[in-house]
């Protein structure tokens, strides 16, 4: 990730590198328990149904236990057929945030602060991005 804001002497311009290309998409995702922190994983990309439907069966559903809630926002990759399978053939529920409701999403407010923390790093490669997302795993 890049960082958002450089500095430079009046009149001349500001010159930074950007780690990973310009406007290149890496995507984090992960869950949240009241014990903190649960199935991470790192995508470089965008999110897509594919992608979901592989991360809901390899590293979400192991850490699932019947009974447990998982929350989802409206994205359009979140509602494929294959996640929602798959977590109701634990026992869990699959349940969809209201529209345009942030502040429901409490886990917003730790990519926000995983981000500046990344940003501030400043991190040249994926690999590199992904072993500070362990250690910001650690702190919390």
């Amino acid at each position: 990730m890049a960082r958002l804001r450089g500095r430079s002497q009046r009149g001349t311009r500001c010159r930074m590198s950007v780690p990973h290309g310009h406007w290149k998409t890496t995507t984090f995702i992960g869950g949240l328990r009241l014990s903190g922190m649960t199935a991470p994983m790192m995508l470089d990309g965008p999110m897509t149904g594919e992608w979901f439907a592989a991360y809901t069966r390899k590293v979400l559903v192991p850490t699932l236990s019947p009974g447990d809630v998982v929350i989802l926002d409206n994205l359009p990759a979140h509602k494929g057929a294959v996640a929602r399978e798959a977590v109701e053939a634990v026992g869990a529920r699959l349940l969809f945030l209201p529209p345009y409701s942030p502040d429901f999403n409490p886990i917003e407010n730790i990519f926000a602060k995983m981000k500046a923390w990344i940003r501030r790093v400043a991190p040249r490669t994926l690999d590199a991005d992904f072993s500070h997302l362990r250690q910001f795993q650690v702190i919390l």
